[in-house]
């Protein structure tokens, strides 16, 4: 059975889930990964989704305040066998309507063009490719989109 749970970034299953995706960024970025990692801290984040699978944490994401009508997605993951099943979506889904019910107009993200799966999963889910912002300007390896809810 699949259930969603809203936390924060003190949950341990979310800081468990963020440290096999940090483990698997770092094979994939390589020498970028240091990079990346200053941006992906844990600290304070108020609005961290998990997605359990027969009570096993199996995905995880978060959105944190970008400016005044915009949420930026984070620390999206999702166990390897857990992949090609929805849960992402689900996730990325549950990430939308918490935006959504706190008001603001859109969500944002970055992800890296080594990670094709999630560049698709932000695809697949209307998300528009845009130019890359804040610290991701000028930063060839890095992808960012955006949606905007009506």
């Amino acid at each position: 059975m699949i259930n969603i749970k809203r936390t924060n970034s003190e949950n341990k299953d979310f800081i468990a889930l963020v440290k096999l995706l940090d483990q698997e960024l770092a094979k994939r970025d390589g020498e970028d990964h240091a990079f990346y990692a200053q941006f992906n801290t844990l600290d304070k984040i108020k609005h961290v989704v998990i997605i359990y699978d027969n009570n096993v944490a199996v995905s995880c994401g978060a959105i944190k305040p970008y400016d005044d009508n915009t949420m930026e997605v984070k620390r999206m993951f999702t166990l390897l066998e857990s992949r090609g099943k929805g849960i992402a979506t689900k996730t990325l889904q549950e990430l939308e309507q918490w935006t959504k019910e706190l008001g603001y107009q859109k969500c944002i993200l970055e992800t890296g063009i080594k990670q094709p799966e999630a560049i698709r999963l932000y695809q697949k889910n209307n998300y528009e490719l845009i130019s890359n912002y804040g610290q991701y300007q000028g930063v060839e390896e890095s992808k960012c989109f955006e949606k905007k809810f009506n």
